[in-house]
């Protein structure tokens, strides 16, 4: 065996060896990424519905924190008050977003006024609502 053939040889295993090792990486690399496609282990098999329940606990749990908070039974009569209050001062800017229109060719500042009616309007539906709330409690 001469010179030429020896580093024929070694050249033929150092490659040899470089592609085995680039091979084996390469399935370590896949092998971590289809690993890392699963489920961790703090999301529950039962998938989307599993966290029903816990998430369903935990809006109770805020409810029970505003119910302490608010004290309806104790201060149901204040919160009525509050309410109608705000409900009367809502319709008085009502008419005054109505009488604030103005008949002329600024057709843009009364389509504003009418928006802003919509959301007083919007404000005395959900004050009506949260009265009915109220009601129930």
């Amino acid at each position: 065996m001469n010179k030429d053939e020896f580093f024929k040889i070694i050249g033929i295993l150092i490659v040899s060896f470089f592609i085995i090792y680039f091979i084996v990486k390469m399935f370590k690399l896949q092998a971590s990424v289809i690993e890392g496609l699963t489920n961790g282990s703090d999301t529950p098999d039962s998938g989307e519905a599993g966290t029903a329940v816990s998430y369903a606990a935990g809006i109770k749990a805020q409810v029970v924190k505003l119910q302490d908070e608010l004290l309806i039974a104790k201060y149901r009569k204040d919160y009525e008050t509050a309410i109608i209050n705000l409900d009367d001062y809502i319709g008085y800017l009502m008419i005054k977003q109505v009488l604030n229109m103005k008949i002329s060719d600024n057709l843009q500042s009364n389509i504003d006024l009418i928006n802003n009616l919509n959301s007083l309007k919007e404000a005395k539906d959900s004050l009506n609502t949260t009265m009915t709330f109220l009601d129930k409690q």
